[in-house]
C-alpha cells in the first residue's frame, strides 16, 4: 500500500511540474490564432469601414488575449473556460439592489447634485432629463466617476470578439473601439474600460460613445473618462435618444396587493397603467395615475 501511495506522489508531482508549461504552451497558441484571426479577420472588415492600417495596429500593439475573462470559448474545441460571471446584470437583484450600495449612492448624490447643480440645470434644459436621474445613473455606474476602470479596452474587447460566447456582439463592439479612434481621436492606448467593455464614467459600450455621447464642456469632444460636464450631457443625451419625455419621472413608488403574482414581474411584461391599477396596484400617495402612459413592472 506504501508503496501505491510513492507512486501515486510521484505521478501527481510530475503532472504538477508540467502543468505550468502546458499551460503556457496553450496560451502561446491562443494568442497565435488569435493575432491570425485579427489579420486574416478583422482586419478585413476593418479595413472596409474605413480604419486606417496605423489605428488598427496601434490598438492592438502588444494586446494578447485575456483569459481571465468570463464568457470565453476555447478557439477550435468549443469548451467553455470556466470563469465566474461577475456583471451584475447576470446575479441575483438583491445584490444590485443592496440597501447600503444603495444608500451609498443615494447620499452622495444629494452631496453631488448641488455641487453640480449649475451644470445639471443646463444639461436638463437642452435634453429634459432631470439632474437627480443623470446623477442617480453616474452613481450606480462609476460611483460618481472614483470606481477604477484599469482594463485596456481593446485588450478586453478583441479577447471578446475573438473567443466569446456573444462573439457577435464584441465584434460590432470592438468595430466601433476601432472608429472611436480612427474618427474621434480616442487614444487606443489609453481607452480603458471595465472587464466587460464598458467605457468611461457613464460605462458606455463603444457603439453606445458613438451614437450618444456629447460634448457638455465645450471643448469639441466628449470626454467621458474625464470630464463631468460631458459625463452628465452623454448620460442625459443617451436617455434622450431613447425617448425620455420632459417633465415625467421615470416610475413611481406603489403598493402591491397579495392577490398581485410575483410571475408579473418583469421587462417583458409591459401593460397600460389602467391595467395595473385596474388589478388593484395604487401609487402609495394615494393620487392618481397620470392617463395614457405604459410603465413596466420592476
Amino acid at each position: 500500500m506504501r508503496q501505491v501511495s510513492h507512486v501515486l506522489a510521484g505521478v501527481l508531482a510530475t503532472l504538477l511540474a508540467t502543468l505550468p508549461v502546458a499551460l503556457a504552451q496553450d496560451d502561446a497558441a491562443i494568442n497565435r490564432q488569435f493575432r491570425q484571426w485579427l489579420q486574416n479577420d478583422l482586419w478585413p472588415e476593418a479595413h472596409t469601414k474605413g480604419i486606417s492600417q496605423k489605428t488598427f495596429t496601434a490598438a492592438f500593439d502588444g494586446v494578447t488575449p485575456n483569459l481571465k475573462l468570463p464568457d470565453l470559448v476555447m478557439p477550435g474545441s468549443g469548451k467553455k473556460l470556466d470563469r465566474e460571471q461577475r456583471q451584475a446584470e447576470f446575479r441575483a437583484p438583491s445584490a444590485y439592489f443592496a440597501e447600503n450600495i444603495i444608500g451609498a449612492v443615494a447620499s452622495g448624490g444629494k452631496r453631488l447634485l448641488g455641487q453640480h447643480g449649475a451644470t445639471l440645470a443646463r444639461v436638463e434644459r437642452q435634453t429634459g432629463v432631470p439632474g437627480r436621474i443623470v446623477v442617480a445613473i453616474w452613481g450606480r455606474e462609476s460611483a460618481f466617476g472614483k470606481a477604477k476602470i484599469p482594463h485596456d479596452a481593446f485588450e478586453v474587447l478583441g479577447t471578446k470578439a475573438f473567443m466569446a460566447t456573444r462573439k457577435d456582439y464584441f465584434r460590432k463592439e470592438v468595430l466601433a473601439a476601432l472608429e472611436m479612434v480612427e474618427r474621434h481621436g480616442a487614444p487606443p492606448r489609453g481607452l480603458k474600460g471595465s472587464w466587460a467593455g464598458a467605457l468611461g464614467q457613464p460605462q458606455f459600450m463603444p457603439s453606445s460613445y458613438l451614437a450618444h455621447a456629447r460634448d457638455g464642456d465645450g471643448d469639441g469632444r466628449a470626454d467621458i473618462w474625464r470630464s463631468e460636464a460631458d459625463t452628465f450631457a452623454s448620460i442625459a443625451g443617451y436617455l434622450a435618444d431613447k425617448g425620455w419625455l420632459a417633465g415625467r419621472d421615470w416610475g413611481f413608488e406603489v403598493t402591491v396587493p397579495q392577490t398581485v403574482s410575483c410571475a408579473l414581474e418583469g421587462p417583458d411584461q409591459s401593460r397600460r397603467i389602467a391595467d395595473w391599477a385596474r388589478i388593484g396596484i395604487g401609487r402609495i400617495n394615494g393620487k392618481p395615475f397620470p392617463r395614457r402612459q405604459v410603465w413596466k413592472a420592476i
